[in-house]
């Protein structure tokens, strides 16, 4: 890789801050956020099952219902130019011998029938004895949540590389916002939950300098 590249990527990352409110008057291109998206949609998950799925809200009246119950979205959810909500997989599809895990290893990744068979023998002992992800809905569920970080990480990192701005958001009351999305016929309850949630826009405000510890205090070698 050239050092303008890397100089250019990294730039990208010191640009990129969690921006608590945007210029509601910017709205993004759909060529721009389509090509955040796909960053999200290509991004890795464990064993390849993608347990996730990605509500875009921008209606206005759904923004301003959900807006009671996520306190960590008061200045975003009205200015934003797109709001996700990322949603996670649980314990149904996620377990070793659900169907959307057959369906997945035969009609998305399209292995043949030998593959499949050692593939979900591998995913069995994975859930069973490595991550013990078995033990109860919640650690099936943590567990997909997990993979959605991976996700979100790619969508805001190449939206800074595009002058993007972004916040995620985990300051919402779990419960309530899924009953809402369950009401809105947006989630099914039994295979979905909310992950996480990330805003995109542009800055209204110049942030203040990024401060990290250094790398010496955070990197070792061995």
């Amino acid at each position: 890789m050239n050092s303008q590249l890397r100089q250019q990527i990294i730039d990208a990352f010191k640009f990129r801050h969690a921006c608590k409110s945007f210029d509601a008057r910017k709205k993004i291109p759909d060529e721009d956020f389509g090509f955040i998206m796909e960053a999200a949609r290509l991004s890795p998950s464990s064993f390849g099952f993608e347990p996730w799925k990605f509500l875009v809200i921008q209606n206005s009246e759904l923004r301003d219902k959900i807006k009671p119950v996520c306190w960590g979205a008061q200045g975003q959810l009205p200015t934003a130019s797109h709001f996700v909500i990322i949603l996670a997989r649980k314990e149904t599809s996620m377990h070793y011998g659900a169907d959307y895990i057959q369906n997945h290893m035969r009609n998305v990744s399209k292995l043949p029938e030998d593959v499949v068979k050692m593939k979900g023998d591998f995913y069995r002992e994975f859930q069973l004895q490595d991550f013990k992800l078995t033990e109860s809905p919640r650690a099936m569920f943590d567990w997909a949540c997990k993979q959605t970080y991976i996700a979100l990480g790619n969508m805001m990192s190449v939206a800074a590389q595009i002058g993007i701005d972004s916040c995620p958001i985990e300051g919402f009351g779990r419960d309530k916002l899924e009953q809402i999305l369950v009401a809105e016929k947006m989630m099914v309850a039994d295979e979905f939950g909310v992950s996480v949630m990330v805003a995109f826009g542009y800055r209204e405000n110049e942030p203040f300098e990024k401060t990290r510890f250094a790398e010496e205090d955070v990197i070792e070698w061995f």
